[in-house]
């Protein structure tokens, strides 16, 4: 049977994550996920985040708790790939909240695509495993609440580009080959998550959001590192207060 064919919908699941994230009385309904760690440490510097859980999986991923114009909202650090984004996603979902906001740097396809732009991705390409776990196969997963989060930029005017993602698990595997057939179809952007996140959220009827920053740059003769080596304080807060206001308006 082709891997690509592992959804199972007639059996159980042998581990459930509620098993292992029991739910929590008073849990934020809301999630800001980032996926470096420095959004954290500004949460609890500048918004007196307290922390108040621990995901446990290969290491500890404390979660933290802020109020931000009167609505709760937790906060947490993803690892990089689709498994492991995943299987957080899933137990924060276990715990009770209901609405998540990720947000992380990406590569473009598009050297037009300026250094920090923001994108928000409406379909992404299934090229990692998770997804298959949760969604019948395809080449993209529809992202339904990529408009809504347009619509939410739009009313704060941070201007964004709308398009399809390239999701990969192997990032010293992004081809030169594989870069062209991704851009050819309309791919803008390469990250490692979004598909396998937008595959839990349809399987789990959950409310999972998604903005990204360019940062490195695939279209060129040679890798153009760009930003992905590191963004000034400035702009990283930048995007933590883009992801605050946002978060608000789910």
């Amino acid at each position: 049977m082709s891997i690509i064919k592992s959804f199972d919908i007639t059996t159980e699941a042998i581990i459930n994550p509620a098993m292992v994230a029991p739910p929590i009385d008073g849990f934020p309904k809301i999630a800001i996920v980032a996926f470096m760690e420095h959004a954290v440490t500004a949460i609890q510097e500048h918004y007196n985040a307290k922390q108040i859980d621990t995901m446990r999986a290969v290491y500890s991923v404390p979660i933290y708790k802020t109020e931000y114009k009167g609505q709760e909202i937790a906060v947490y650090c993803s690892p990089l790939g689709g498994p492991g984004a995943a299987g957080l996603l899933e137990e924060m979902l276990a715990k009770g909240c209901e609405k998540f906001l990720f947000f992380g740097s990406c590569g473009v396809l598009n050297r037009g695509l300026a250094a920090k732009s923001l994108i928000i991705p409406t379909a992404a390409y299934r090229d990692e495993g998770t997804s298959y776990h949760y969604v019948s196969p395809s080449d993209y997963i529809e992202i339904p609440t990529a408009s809504k989060l347009a619509a939410i930029f739009t009313e704060l005017n941070l201007p964004h580009i709308c398009g399809k993602t390239w999701t990969t698990d192997a990032i010293f595997r992004e081809t030169r080959g594989n870069m062209e057939k991704r851009k050819n179809e309309g791919c803008i952007t390469v990250e490692m998550e979004c598909a396998s996140i937008m595959a839990v959220a349809q399987f789990r009827n959950a409310e999972v959001y998604q903005f990204l920053y360019a940062a490195d740059s695939l279209d060129e003769v040679k890798w153009d590192i760009r930003t992905l080596s590191g963004l000034p304080i400035d702009d990283r807060e930048r995007f933590l207060q883009i992801a605050l206001e946002t978060a608000i308006r789910l």
